[in-house]
């Protein structure tokens, strides 16, 4: 088990557009136990790579009613219905606040797995917003800019008063 630290907001590094992987090897599936070991401790349901400041496509999923964790490599959403639904939405790089995001119902996402075989998946509920979550980080999109500047401004104070009460 290797728990890695994790990057906090507002550090600049979640803002960057993660790199495709191109290589498939031990040093990937590590990366991913670290995902998952680091997301577990935070802790939270999902989990990129940029999150531990390695700027590769890679994701980590682990939702209450999947029997296992989920790795994506290279995940891009290649449909999303028009319907929408409100969830609620955090970060493990932003613990303590949460906020309603909307986002496309349905989704189907396209992505390699740990050797680098193609998979297509159809998503909905809450495995669709957190498909839809965790590809915007990797692309550089903080889920606060999803917010209003006004609902954005208000987290982000509540994110500070939490931060120095912890302290």
């Amino acid at each position: 088990m290797s728990i890695r630290p994790i990057v906090q907001f507002p550090d600049q590094r979640l803002r960057a557009c993660a790199a495709p992987v191109t290589v498939f090897d031990d040093a990937l599936s590590a990366l991913a136990r670290d995902i998952l070991d680091s997301m577990r401790a935070a802790p939270g349901i999902g989990m990129t790579a940029p999150h531990l400041g390695v700027a590769q496509r890679v994701v980590v999923l682990e939702l209450p009613d999947a029997p296992h964790p989920q790795t994506y490599v290279n995940p891009e959403i290649v449909w999303m219905s028009e319907e929408t639904f409100r969830q609620e939405e955090g970060s493990v790089s932003m613990p303590g606040v949460t906020d309603e995001i909307e986002r496309a119902a349905k989704v189907r996402v396209q992505y390699q797995d740990l050797e680098g075989n193609h998979h297509v998946e159809d998503a909905e509920g809450l495995r669709a917003a957190c498909h839809q979550h965790e590809i915007d980080q990797l692309n550089g999109v903080f889920w606060l800019q999803r917010l209003s500047s006004l609902r954005r401004n208000r987290l982000i104070a509540r994110y500070e008063k939490v931060k120095r009460l912890q302290r």
